[in-house]
């Protein structure tokens, strides 16, 4: 059965409250002292031997005491409980657990990484155990065996080795947990920056065209008030489609925002009807169709629906071109569109032929977004061609 959260949460709490580096290995240390000073109380009382000489207190203190830098000082450590425990059991009645604070050593000293050290002062105690059992024929061990004592040092170092591995792979983990969440939160920032730079082409491409129809047709609207109504109604009615068409785009584009399932938008079917507004703010356009028509990515589709647009839009506001041709060609594996205008209009203050505009790097990066090439260029004989490759 689990344990429900609220508990694992206190425990987890409770956890966090145990003391941890330095404290925790003072305390360590004492505990220790404590321990071998019962020890020790207890083994003289019950020998008879009065008390413990004062040197043997000592070496339990500098034993003990040493546990206290074992993190900081690990093989130094070692080897100062090795000395301590060396010294301690030939010299000194009773003998006692003191060995604890050299098996300690060698745990911290494998999982602090000094493999080689805690091996090697383990053979060399293991080595001077058997001298001196073998010389004098007194186990200073109490009741340890050898071959017992040989097993705890063999494991301590292994176990030392684990957890200094586990630490590692956790460390690991960690590092590559932070370096995939900022791999993610770039991500999002990139794909959150890429929206937005859709989102305003969208607007841009959408409203800006049939705003501009909008202005040419109200201008136009305001000069024929007067003296020819009829043509100011048909202008009106041009500005009422335009300003349709613009609420259907918005609709679509928040729509898109909002996640609702709207159309990728629209493609070259609807060619007919950017002809027809552009026709009704004043320009000719004709188009011509090379090779068979036939279905396109919707990415593609909408893509070149759009730089035909913005073309557009251009030749309307900029140009001063009286006929435009919107041509579209369908390639064994691309569609390329083209808008030619003749330039033969007014001069405009703005032309699109400078080819630095946001309309025409609108349309560059549609294309090349796609894998796609646009070239914007005035032609030789007057006017201005937008022509847009994109794969199909």
């Amino acid at each position: 059965m689990r344990a429900p959260a609220p508990a694992l949460g206190r425990a987890a709490s409770a956890l966090r409250l145990l003391p941890r580096g330095r404290r925790a290995d003072a305390l360590l240390a004492a505990a220790c002292f404590a321990v071998l000073t019962v020890v020790a109380l207890i083994a003289t009382q019950a020998l008879h031997r009065g008390t413990m000489v004062f040197y043997g207190w000592a070496l339990l203190a500098v034993a003990c005491g040493a546990l206290v830098f074992r993190r900081s000082r690990p093989r130094t450590v070692a080897v100062v409980t090795f000395v301590a425990c060396a010294v301690y059991y030939p010299v000194t009645e009773p003998d006692g657990p003191i060995i604890m604070t050299f098996v300690i050593a060698l745990y911290t000293a494998a999982a602090q990484g000094h493999l080689a050290t805690a091996s090697g002062l383990a053979a060399v105690a293991m080595g001077a155990t058997l001298y001196g059992n073998d010389s004098d024929n007194i186990n200073h061990l109490a009741d340890a065996a050898t071959f017992l004592l040989a097993g705890w040092f063999v494991a301590v170092i292994a176990i030392g080795g684990l957890a200094r591995n586990r630490r590692a792979y956790l460390r690991e983990a960690e590092r590559r947990v932070a370096a995939a969440e900022r791999s993610r939160e770039e991500e999002a920032r990139r794909r959150a920056s890429e929206e937005r730079l859709r989102i305003a082409r969208e607007l841009h491409d959408a409203l800006g065209h049939n705003i501009s129809l909008i202005h040419v047709q109200a201008t136009a609207a305001l000069h024929v008030l007067e003296r020819e109504p009829g043509r100011a109604g048909d202008a009106l009615t041009a500005i009422k489609d335009a300003s349709k068409d613009s609420l259907r785009e918005l609709r679509a584009t928040l729509g898109v925002l909002r996640q609702v399932d709207e159309p990728a938008g629209p493609g070259l079917g609807r060619l007919g009807e950017l002809v027809a507004g552009s026709t009704a703010a004043g320009l000719t356009v004709r188009t011509e169709t090379e090779g068979a028509p036939r279905p396109l990515p919707p990415d593609t589709d909408h893509a070149a629906y759009r730089i035909v647009q913005e073309a557009l839009t251009n030749v309307t506001r900029h140009s001063g071109a009286a006929s435009a041709v919107v041509r579209v060609r369908y390639g064994d594996d691309d569609v390329t569109v083209t808008v030619e205008d003749d330039g033969g209009g007014a001069p405009a203050p703005a032309p699109a032929g400078t080819g630095t505009g946001s309309g025409i790097r609108g349309m560059r990066d549609r294309a090349e977004a796609l894998g796609g090439t646009l070239d914007a260029a005035p032609r030789p004989g007057g006017g201005f061609t937008v022509r847009a490759t994109l794969p199909a």
